[in-house]
C-alpha cells in the first residue's frame, strides 16, 4: 500500500465523517431542517420527526460511503477498482434523493 492510497482514504473517510456531522447537525436541530441547496425547508407536521428522519438517512449515507472507500485499499497496479468506489457513490447518492423524497411526503404539511 502506498501513501497515496493512504491519502486517498483518509481524505475519503474525512468526508463521511463531514456528511456524519451534517446528520447529527439534523438531528439536533430545532427548526425543519433543508435537504437541496438554495431550497427553503418545509412545512412538516412534526419537525422532530422528519429531522430525526432525514439524520438517520445522513448516517446511513455516511456509512455506505465509508464502505465504498475500502476498495482504495486493495489498489494495485493494473486494477482500477476506484470505480466500484466512484460508480457505488453515485448509486447511493441516487438512492439517498430518492428516500428523501419519501421521507418528505410523509412529513409534509398538507
Amino acid at each position: 500500500m502506498n501513501t497515496g492510497t493512504i491519502f486517498g482514504l483518509i481524505i475519503w473517510s474525512a468526508v463521511a465523517a463531514l456528511i456524519v456531522g451534517i446528520g447529527i447537525w439534523s438531528w439536533k436541530s430545532p427548526k425543519a431542517v433543508g435537504f437541496y441547496s438554495g431550497v427553503e425547508p418545509p412545512k412538516v407536521r412534526d419537525v422532530r420527526k422528519y429531522n430525526h428522519a432525514v439524520a438517520c438517512l445522513w448516517f446511513v449515507y455516511a456509512a455506505l460511503f465509508e464502505i465504498l472507500g475500502l476498495p482504495l485499499l486493495a489498489e494495485k497496479k493494473g486494477q482500477p477498482l476506484f470505480l466500484v468506489s466512484i460508480l457505488g457513490v453515485v448509486f447511493i447518492t441516487i438512492l439517498l434523493m430518492a428516500a428523501y423524497n419519501r421521507i418528505l411526503s410523509k412529513h409534509r404539511r398538507d
